[in-house]
């Protein structure tokens, strides 16, 4: 015998939308970036690096949410692209350090009005006067929630 589930649809779920909500995002931004070929996740790092050159992989992973064993595989394919290079630190030979080249630079400087307006696109369906309140919110859940990511992002 069995017991029915406490619930009526999948749409009474946060967790179904928010994961909706990523597809949906990352549909947007493929589709407004496609001729550059960037992902989302791409973006994040190259945009963080160039904030800060020479910064270690593990602390931009903390500073964009990503795990430690995922950002070397994404680090690969952007330094075969040459859009960031790794030097060995001086004072630790096992760490790396990251900087964006030029081609890098360029190619971010490409993407920014692609990348925005996939962000208009995203909250598009809101009313203009809701949209920082719905920021506000998603920023509050996930900022709260922080520590129950394999991925936590630093704080700092």
């Amino acid at each position: 015998m069995t017991t029915p589930l406490p619930l009526h649809e999948l749409d009474d779920l946060p967790g179904h939308y928010i994961r909706r909500l990523q597809q949906i995002a990352v549909g947007i931004f493929m589709d407004e970036t496609q001729e550059m070929n960037i992902t989302p996740v791409q973006f994040a790092l190259l945009f963080a690096a160039s904030q800060q050159a020479g910064l270690d992989q593990r602390t931009l992973a903390g500073r964009i949410g990503l795990d430690t064993s995922t950002i070397g595989a994404v680090v690969d394919r952007l330094e075969s692209r040459e859009l960031i290079e790794r030097k060995v630190s001086p004072d630790d030979k096992r760490v790396r350090l990251l900087s964006v080249t030029p081609t890098g630079h360029a190619l971010l400087q490409s993407v920014v009005p692609a990348m925005l307006r996939a962000q208009e696109r995203m909250l598009a369906p809101l009313p203009a006067d809701e949209r920082s309140q719905f920021m506000g919110m998603v920023k509050r859940i996930v900022e709260e929630n922080n520590g129950w990511s394999r991925a936590a992002k630093d704080a700092g």
